[in-house]
């Protein structure tokens, strides 16, 4: 009996051995960049000192850009789709500060990657304001990109001057409660698959094409509008427009 008993305790020490060395390993992580780049004719925009013409041959200035790109999710070559965690994927892209078009993933499990889909503004379910959304509004507030007067945040803040009088333009679009939701999520198919291990960051270089915003699925004249702010006809016929100006130029592993 006691040599059944011994022979029993260490099978069922091996077995613990072998479950722990199968099932205990930590997940391989990586870190992945993704690089925003503003264009007008695959050429970086200038704030304040290009001139640039539009569909409807407005020429037009650009004084201020920023955007909020959100709900970040990576998806591999089976298909199979990681959410990066929802109360760290509120970003703030702002032409004028060069470090907010470089975002950095960390923690990414470690695969191939074919495809890319993100969020332009904030979505219902983080509504109110102060709903999942509690890091990210400081950064919001202190960059103008919430209505003080409704609960909203501006996705997509435009500005700047046209024609020869260089009379002012304002393009601010948003979700105002439940009752305009110009939220969009684009899709992009990566130009070469992107590996995130953890041996290297990886990056993605990703393309605005911020003439779009006037002439894509919408055209829109300056002259017809020039303020578009809680604008239930026009805001979002610029939001399917937004939707439309990004594309992925460049993987780097």
């Amino acid at each position: 009996m006691k040599k059944i008993a011994i022979l029993l305790v260490t099978c069922l020490a091996i077995a613990s051995c072998k479950s722990d060395d199968e099932g205990g390993s930590e997940p391989i992580l990586g870190n992945l960049t993704l690089d925003f780049k503003n264009v007008i004719e695959n050429t970086d925009i200038e704030l304040g000192t290009n001139t640039y013409t539009n569909g409807s041959a407005e020429n037009y200035k650009i004084s201020e850009l920023k955007y909020i790109i959100s709900n970040i999710v990576l998806i591999n070559d089976n298909g199979e789709e990681f959410k990066y965690p929802v109360d760290q994927s509120y970003f703030l892209v702002n032409e004028e500060v060069s470090t907010s078009k470089s975002i950095p993933l960390s923690d990414i499990p470690s695969a191939t990657y074919t495809k890319i889909r993100f969020g332009i503004g904030v979505d219902q379910s983080k509504y109110p304001i102060e709903s999942g959304t509690a890091n990210f509004i400081p950064t919001a507030e202190e960059a103008g990109m919430l209505w003080n007067w409704s609960a909203g945040y501006k996705f997509i803040k435009f500005e700047g001057t046209f024609g020869d009088a260089d009379t002012p333009f304002l393009i601010h679009v948003g979700s105002h409660g439940a009752t305009l939701d110009n939220y969009k999520e684009v899709t992009l198919d990566l130009s070469s698959n992107v590996i995130v291990s953890d041996s290297a960051t990886a990056s993605i270089g990703i393309s605005a094409d911020i003439a779009k915003i006037f002439d894509s699925t919408n055209t829109h004249s300056l002259v017809e509008k020039s303020d578009i702010q809680v604008d239930p006809e026009n805001a979002p016929k610029i939001a399917e427009n937004i939707n439309t100006m990004f594309t992925v130029t460049a993987v780097f592993n």
